[in-house]
């Protein structure tokens, strides 16, 4: 007895009688090989460097600055092209920036998130990246920001969103 698979392509699995069998992995292939490639891009870059980026807090050098500048630069050229011909996303729905309601709320997650940044030298993304390039200590911090996730989901209900 053998069902259609789900139309989610991270939750797809094939029920038959005896078992399911889920194709969760083979989905998540093309996110791996992406992540990987930005890995790289990261490294090479030096933007996983601890020394770029405490030059740039310290505004001892160009180079992070530039990095972050050209990253929002291709994020708008991406929102544009997208935006324009009612692009949708693969759910359905139309891409667009939702409208920001007040201000606190980003203002201390900012903070939250730089102070995080400072103390460790990097952001959660290259975290991931420097566990790969053999940085172990950073599995700490990789730990501590799956942790505060976790904490954030528990008390985000109770969160004046």
């Amino acid at each position: 007895m053998e069902r259609a698979a789900s139309t989610d392509p991270l939750r797809s699995t094939v029920e038959t009688s005896r078992t399911y069998a889920p194709t969760r992995v083979a989905a998540l292939a093309p996110y791996f090989v992406i992540g990987t490639l930005f890995g790289v891009v990261l490294t090479k870059g030096e933007a996983v460097s601890w020394f770029r980026i405490q030059e740039m807090f310290r505004f001892g050098s160009f180079h992070m600055y530039g990095v972050l500048m050209s990253a929002v630069v291709v994020t708008a050229a991406c929102f544009a092209f997208l935006q324009r011909g009612n692009r949708r996303a693969l759910s359905g729905e139309p891409i667009g920036i939702p409208r920001k309601i007040g201000v606190h709320r980003y203002w201390i997650g900012g903070t939250v998130f730089g102070l995080g940044w400072a103390l460790t030298g990097a952001c959660p993304g290259p975290l991931f990246v420097l566990v790969g390039n053999g940085v172990t200590v950073m599995v700490v911090a990789v730990a501590s920001a799956l942790a505060g996730t976790w904490v954030y989901g528990v008390v985000r209900p109770k969160l004046p969103h």
